[in-house]
């Protein structure tokens, strides 16, 4: 007899979100108008049942049959070179969902909502 053990989509959007917060050239997670849609869900499933949200405002996890794909929505600083962040947070993402979960990532869709001006 096997046990398999289901890890929750908000579990993973939490793991995510951490891992790409604290990538360098990140400034913040930002959600667009379907990720505050999502999040504003997730939060209201997870008070309803007596648990206090994940933070994981800006990622959307999506698993099926055993695949796992990770959309995190960010803004980045002027100073740093985008296409680099954004290629530093998938392998961030997978990295820390790997250790943590023991689950593959097969894609990390990473968009950059917005930079922030460069502070002087």
């Amino acid at each position: 007899m096997t046990v398999e053990h289901v890890i929750a989509d908000p579990v993973i959007a939490s793991v995510a979100a951490r891992a790409a917060i604290t990538t360098p050239g990140v400034v913040r997670l930002e959600p667009g108008l379907r990720g505050l849609v999502t999040s504003w869900t997730r939060a209201a499933r997870q008070r309803w049942q007596g648990l206090d949200p994940a933070p994981a405002d800006g990622v959307r996890v999506r698993t099926t049959g055993g695949r796992v794909t990770v959309e995190i929505d960010l803004v980045t600083a002027a100073d740093d070179q985008v296409a680099a962040v954004g290629r530093a947070v998938q392998r961030a993402v997978r990295r820390s969902v790997a250790e943590q979960t023991g689950l593959v990532v097969d894609a990390v869709s990473v968009s950059v909502m917005d930079i922030e001006p460069a502070t002087r």
